[in-house]
């Protein structure tokens, strides 16, 4: 399955999120990340999840196919319990039956099948609201993962899970953030746990406006 957008390199996302209109970031930020101080991402991260005998599925795996790693997302995010109220609510379609998710497939986790993450976004402007990774376990996917601090997206990159999540420092708009914050995090002992962390900061945009020439 494939969403709206593709999972792009985790610098050029980053510049077209900053690039977003502020009134569709806003809406993102105010409703889940509201309470959180004048700097940082944001109030919510589920953050990494232990995988033991009682972990409770979040849906059943998809019936052998000639693809049986894919998975239909919408309905994996919809039924896992894990998964915030509000980002549920803002998962509709965009266009028909298209929803705004970004899906991606493989071996984090050392999982028999593929491991699935999902990028839950908001239509228009794919905004991060949500990011999870699944992992197969038996027949069914269990969340693993989850972090719910707009904006956030999740890749994988080699075989580690890389998390990006943009930052704001007091007085910054909202459609420009001061950097970001990327999070690469290796499955070990059964849970993601985190390797390397990096703070970006972005840099103007572009310089003084030159002065026009006098006239002669």
């Amino acid at each position: 399955m494939r969403g709206l957008t593709g999972a792009e390199p985790v610098r050029a996302r980053s510049a077209a999120r900053a690039a977003s209109t502020a009134t569709a970031v806003f809406a993102a930020v105010v409703l889940f990340a509201s309470g959180c101080g004048a700097s940082g991402t944001g109030a919510r991260d589920e953050g990494p999840a232990r995988v033991d005998g009682g972990a409770s599925p979040a849906a059943p795996a998809t019936a052998a196919s000639p693809t049986p790693d894919r998975v239909d997302a919408v309905r994996l995010i919809k039924r896992d319990p894990a998964v915030s109220a509000e980002v549920k609510r803002e998962l509709k379609p965009c266009v028909a039956d298209e929803y705004p998710v970004d899906v991606s497939y493989g071996n984090l986790t050392g999982a028999a099948g593929d491991d699935v993450v999902v990028n839950v976004l908001t239509c228009g402007d794919a905004v991060g609201i949500g990011a999870y990774v699944y992992r197969r376990q038996g027949d069914a996917y269990v969340n693993v993962f989850g972090a719910e601090e707009p904006p956030v997206y999740a890749e994988i990159d080699r075989g580690d899970l890389v998390v990006t999540k943009q930052v704001y420092d007091r007085g910054d708009p909202v459609s420009s953030p001061s950097g970001e914050i990327v999070i690469t995090y290796r499955w070990f002992s059964g849970r993601f746990a985190e390797k390397y962390r990096t703070h970006n900061e972005y840099g103007p945009v572009s310089g003084a406006v030159p002065s026009p020439a006098p006239e002669g």
